[in-house]
């Protein structure tokens, strides 16, 4: 436990001296919802009120995790740090554990900057805020685990290319965020609710409207794929160690 700690600490270093998209990643939902209630101001339009679109920005910006976690575990296989640590007594939970650990206070920040942007743009303050923000919390290890699935499997600049471009699109379209996918109805609302990024913006705004019985519905199949993706983000690790160990 304590090697992981250490390992664990080693990568909340490297996160925060990546400040440029540290600070991207949080500041460009930021700049969404700016935009986007600016829009509202002028032309009204249910989907882009503050306690819809508060959600969905924040569940969209959480996309961006994934690149930071994907890129961190790709540059460490990439060099020979990853193959020196082989050596030690982590096994492979241990070290996506390690992975993990720094970046959920990222992900919880990115969260609350988003929300206490939405409080000054008019969303009341609620004790429901903070029930969103534990909702959230397993749509932010989804994203962590695809992030840490991709950089065991993937180089930095394929990772770049999946969790950067691919990732974030399919995230944008197919969570909600900016239109009803029961609008657009058959086969894309069929793909939308059967992936967890609506599923995960819906259980926000359920948890902000303080409609907690709609929450559960979602939320369990968000947890479900969040625990999906990490455990193959272990086994794939596992594969990768045991490969340069051979």
């Amino acid at each position: 436990m304590n090697a992981m700690l250490v390992f664990a600490s080693r990568n909340n270093k490297e996160i925060l001296r990546d400040r440029l998209n540290l600070m991207f990643g949080i500041g460009f939902p930021v700049v969404l919802l700016l935009l986007l209630t600016a829009i509202q101001s002028n032309i009204p339009v249910d989907m882009f009120k503050i306690s819809q679109l508060t959600p969905g920005i924040a569940v969209f910006g959480l996309s961006f995790i994934s690149l930071f976690s994907g890129m961190l575990i790709a540059k460490d296989r990439s060099s020979s740090f990853l193959l020196r640590l082989f050596s030690s007594p982590l096994t492979s939970s241990n070290y996506i554990l390690g992975y993990t650990v720094p970046l959920i206070p990222m992900a919880v920040g990115q969260i609350v900057v988003c929300f206490i942007t939405a409080l000054f743009l008019g969303l009341d303050i609620s004790v429901h805020i903070l029930t969103t923000i534990l909702v959230l919390l397993p749509t932010a290890l989804l994203f962590i685990g695809i992030g840490l699935l991709t950089g065991s499997l993937l180089s930095d600049k394929q990772v770049g290319g999946v969790c950067g471009a691919l990732l974030t699109n399919l995230s944008a379209w197919l969570s909600g965020t900016w239109f009803d996918v029961r609008l657009v109805g058959g086969w894309f609302e069929k793909l939308a609710y059967s992936l967890p990024f609506a599923r995960s913006v819906e259980a926000g705004r359920a948890a902000l409207a303080g409609d907690y019985a709609a929450i559960f519905p979602h939320l369990w199949i968000v947890i479900g794929y969040a625990v999906v993706v990490l455990v193959a983000a272990i086994l794939a690790f596992r594969n990768r160690m045991n490969g340069e160990q051979a």
